[in-house]
């Protein structure tokens, strides 16, 4: 029996059924191909609205052929920590990577929850080291994580001694029902006298962020003054060290702000992750790291145990590269009005692809093998590091560093250092060697190694880098879930959000690193391949939408027409009407309202044409090398569990002078024009066909979902578009109606 029980995986896949979803995808693409036959035979196929027309929905047919691949194999994965517990004798040291950029922006506080939640794992304290990059290097960071360490010693404690699930205390301390788990005397003292703890060490760290002066850069933050955002030398500061190695004590905490100089490219994210590995790999050196965003706090203090049953186990483990846990969000607002908590997509694409080679990898709440990061393949794990010509071979990968070099070639040999033999104090001048900015020149990281560079997207190609060299991925969706994050609450922070995404994804899409190049010339798997289509056209979506909305504008001011007459026609509205109605059954079927349904559709085509397209059209300009893309850092808004949006004011529509919104403004002004043009009969006659029902419907259905933005038009303050917008917006309108009219018979 003892043995049988050994025998047993730490993780189990699960393939679900979904027949109807199937049935209903297929009928789908069987009308859109229908469609296209249709224009085919049509005898107003070879007119030129008509061919572009053509053009775009076979784009749109082959976006719904990688969505239907995408979707068609769904599957769960089931882990068993309490297997993993029993079968490995000394569980191994995990790295655990916290990225923050801007202090105004994310803000010292978000960063302090998520810092907490994570020293506070279940997980033995020994094991863990925490590395916090400031990319911002802000002194404010570095005093909040030093006033948050005094905390977790408290803090921490409290959490194991009464099992706490929530860890991060902002959040716990704002879901009253967590109040009430205890009715113990000395738990409610205790829980008081952490409330207020904790509430003196936001009051702090709010005061100091607010002051004129916030400290004054003397002593331990003298490193910091005369510096500047992109100006300044490598700072790195152990902030807790458990000396003594002791099981019940507090993990390493290391604040890390990478040297910046103007004259070399600091490449972003990717950049600061490739630090944090480097100085981790002289510090602690751990075979397995976890990387979250500021702002993803710990919701399941076991998760790192689920991780590793995928990542250890003996069968299956050896082929993950990384263990994906999805982004859920703690404080969405009802019914998603900005169309940004990505339910349906986790639900039904992403969790599609686990059931593939693995999902994509998500650029937190991410579990890493560390050889991977440091471009191992599959069947290299085993490899051993002998001889001096090994050795120079490593210098010229990894960098010039001779403890980062030894370190190394521990990981790439198959060993690693044991949590004894590590103290992190003990490093700090080679650490600061590792995160200069000359360190890179001549190495392969970030083209080789690490974190890849040449997107700002850089989570997408490193994912795809690793399954290129057969490596697999998987989710990790244990109950509760794992992360809880910030959703964007505005729509600027949304679209700044979607912009940036689809800006990196099209570099990938047309890059050395994308997935038909892997698909080709590496080991992803064709359906894999596929559904990484879905991820990487984002933008070229967005370019064929935009044309596509052009054309039927087109139409309705020149009194022609793109949609087949009669069962063409009809072909046309079925499949609008069963695709609409099958999106909202799949909304309703995981439990979300019909309110967040059209939230969602009203959002998909207003981000597809303006967000998206701003990116393409941004990624354009980096392929050609006429500019460079610029990494706008989302807004963190630090809210607590109750702040859901009840207050009518949460979901409303905000506007500025952003182009986005300039893009989205002349779209609907331009419909709006045409639709006065069709009703007022100002239309040109003609023989021939003129435009139609077809038309009409979908010129309304797209002011219905730009309706914010109409009500833009009229509003006040921020709730209102911009004046100096709407006179831009209209002028390209104007331009573009004169366009249609003047061309209308030719």
């Amino acid at each position: 029996m003892a043995n049988q029980e050994h025998d047993l995986p730490l993780y189990e896949k699960v393939w679900l059924k979904r027949t109807f979803q199937r049935v209903i995808d297929s009928f789908i693409l069987f009308l859109l191909l229908l469609l296209l036959s249709n224009r085919l035979f049509s005898s107003n196929t070879f007119t030129f609205p008509c061919f572009l027309a053509f053009i775009c929905e076979s784009w749109f047919t082959f976006t719904w052929i990688v969505i239907l691949n995408s979707k068609w194999s769904p599957a769960i994965t089931i882990t068993h920590p309490d297997r993993l517990l029993q079968r490995v004798q000394e569980l191994p040291p995990v790295d655990l990577f916290v990225t923050t950029a801007d202090p105004v922006l994310e803000s010292p506080i978000i960063t302090v929850n998520t810092v907490l939640s994570l020293l506070a794992l279940d997980y033995p304290t020994k094991k863990l080291a925490c590395y916090v990059s400031d990319d911002g290097c802000s002194p404010l960071t570095f005093y909040a994580l030093v006033e948050a360490s005094k905390f977790a010693k408290l803090w921490v404690p409290f959490c194991k001694k009464h099992n706490i699930q929530v860890r991060a205390p902002a959040r716990y301390f704002s879901d009253a029902t967590m109040n009430k788990n205890e009715d113990s005397l000395e738990f409610r003292q205790e829980w008081l006298q952490m409330k207020d703890m904790y509430y003196n060490l936001s009051q702090k760290i709010e005061e100091v962020t607010h002051k004129s002066i916030p400290l004054q850069l003397d002593g331990e933050f003298a490193v910091f003054s005369n510096t500047e955002q992109r100006n300044h030398p490598s700072i790195i500061k152990v902030i807790l060290e458990n000396k003594e190695g002791l099981f019940d004590g507090l993990p390493y905490l290391i604040y890390v702000s990478r040297e910046k100089r103007p004259h070399y490219h600091h490449n972003y994210k990717a950049g600061a992750m490739n630090v944090l590995t480097r100085v981790s790999g002289l510090m602690s050196n751990a075979p397995f790291m976890l990387n979250v965003d500021c702002d993803m706090i710990v919701n399941n203090p076991k998760i790192v145990q689920h991780a590793l049953c995928i990542l250890m186990d003996s069968q299956k483990g050896k082929e993950v590269a990384f263990v994906q846990c999805f982004q859920q969000f703690m404080d969405g607002i009802k019914d998603d009005p900005f169309g940004n908590q990505l339910v349906i997509a986790f639900e039904y694409i992403i969790r599609g692809m686990a059931g593939l080679q693995g999902p994509f990898y998500g650029g937190t709440n991410t579990f890493h093998r560390r050889n991977t990061i440091y471009g191992l393949y599959p069947h290299e794990i085993e490899t051993v590091i002998k001889g001096k010509s090994e050795e120079n071979i490593l210098i010229q990968q990894f960098g010039s560093s001779k403890e980062f070099i030894k370190s190394a070639a521990h990981v790439v040999g198959g060993s690693g250092y044991s949590a004894n033999d590590i103290t992190p104090s003990n490093f700090i001048e080679a650490a600061t060697q590792v995160a200069n900015c000359e360190y890179e020149c001549g190495t392969f990281w970030g083209k080789q190694l690490g974190w890849l560079y040449g997107s700002i997207s850089e989570d997408v190609p490193t994912g795809l880098n690793m399954q290129r060299k057969g490596w697999r991925s998987e989710c990790c969706t244990p109950d509760p879930i794992a992360f809880t994050g910030c959703a964007p609450r505005g729509l600027l922070s949304t679209m700044i959000q979607q912009k940036r995404w689809a800006s990196g994804l099209t570099v990938v899409f047309f890059g050395k690193h994308s997935p038909l190049m892997g698909m080709l010339f590496g080991k992803i798997q064709f359906r894999a391949g596929l559904s990484y289509f879905w991820l990487t056209n984002w933008g070229l979506r967005a370019a064929f939408l935009v044309c596509y909305v052009s054309v039927i504008a087109y139409c309705m001011i020149a009194n022609t027409s793109i949609f087949p007459q009669g069962l063409g026609l009809w072909i046309a509205i079925s499949l609008f009407v069963i695709y609409n109605i099958h999106a909202l059954l799949e909304h309703l079927t995981i439990g979300l309202s019909i309110t967040n349904w059209w939230n969602n559709q009203r959002m998909c085509v207003m981000r597809t044409t303006t967000a998206w397209f701003i990116g393409f059209l941004s990624a354009m300009l980096k392929l050609s090398g006429i500019s460079d893309t610029v990494f706008e850092i989302t807004e963190k808004e630090h809210t607590t569990s109750g702040a859901d949006g009840n207050n009518a004011d949460a979901g409303r529509f905000k506007f500025d002078e952003s182009p986005v919104f300039v893009v989205g403004t002349t779209i609907l002004l331009v419909h709006l024009a045409a639709m006065v043009i069709k009703v007022l009969g100002l239309q040109p006659s003609h023989s021939g066909n003129g435009s139609g029902i077809g038309e009409f419907v979908s010129s309304t259905y797209l002011i219905l979902c730009y309706f914010p933005y109409l009500k833009g038009l009229f509003g006040r303050g921020k709730y209102g578009i911009p004046l100096s917008t709407i006179c831009m917006s209209s002028v390209f309108a104007l331009v573009f109606v004169q366009l249609c009219r003047s061309n209308c018979w030719v």
